[in-house]
């Protein structure tokens, strides 16, 4: 059920003057639907409102522009104004200061989600307390002189660090006989070739084969 007249243009006064600022009739019949006032109703009562004094308006064209009357309004003064500044100031301070603080609230709220459980603490605890038995077996073992590889396992490793030497000093022994063929005729030095296509002998590098071949045999006489 729609107001009154007398109501929708107390209705349309209190909506004008609390906006206070250029309203059209489209903006106030758009505000004002929750009142059941229609456009129609509305256009009238701000017309009402203009002729009776209470609000102003202004024409552009055909549309209607209606304002709140500023006399009605206390204006401050320069020092009113300036004391408003200033408090204003202190209040956007303060609500920084308020964000601030939910952030960290924020930051730490997430920070304690993230957190394990006791559930879980005490699961990884247990966890954590068998791997450092395990490993307090294992030292103890070696402590006692007990070897933790199998022969079958120790075999199998030698055998394949042995090939591995086997194709290490193989393929040096290629790459010397190129490259001595190379060197042979060739009118460079063979010191400035090598530097310049960026070749690298073991000892260029500081490896010594001769000590990785002597682990072999330093491991057979330990057995």
């Amino acid at each position: 059920m729609a107001p009154k007249a007398d109501n929708t243009e107390g209705i349309v006064l209190n909506f004008v003057n609390e906006q206070n600022r250029p309203l059209n009739v489209q903006n106030a019949a758009d505000a004002l639907q929750k009142f059941n006032l229609k456009k129609a109703a509305v256009q009238k009562a701000l017309d009402n409102l203009c002729d009776s004094g209470k609000i102003s308006f202004k024409e552009y064209g055909k549309q209607k522009i209606y304002l709140a009357r500023q006399d009605q309004f206390d204006i401050p003064d320069t020092e009113e104004l300036n004391r408003m500044k200033e408090e204003n100031v202190n209040l956007q301070e303060k609500l920084n200061e308020q964000k601030k603080a939910i952030s960290e609230v924020e930051a730490e709220m997430k920070s304690l989600q993230s957190n394990l459980t006791m559930e879980e603490i005490h699961a990884k605890e247990s966890k954590l307390r068998k791997e450092v038995d395990e490993m307090e077996k294992k030292l103890i073992k070696l402590r006692e002189g007990v070897t933790l590889v199998s022969p079958e396992e120790r075999k199998a490793i030698e055998g394949l660090y042995s090939e591995a030497l086997n194709q290490w000093r193989r393929r040096k022994r290629m790459f010397r006989d190129v490259w001595d063929a190379i060197t042979e005729n060739s009118p460079k030095n063979p010191k400035e070739f090598k530097e310049e296509l960026g070749v690298e002998y073991d000892e260029d590098v500081d490896v010594n084969f001769q000590s990785f071949a002597d682990l072999i045999q330093h491991g057979k006489k330990r057995r």
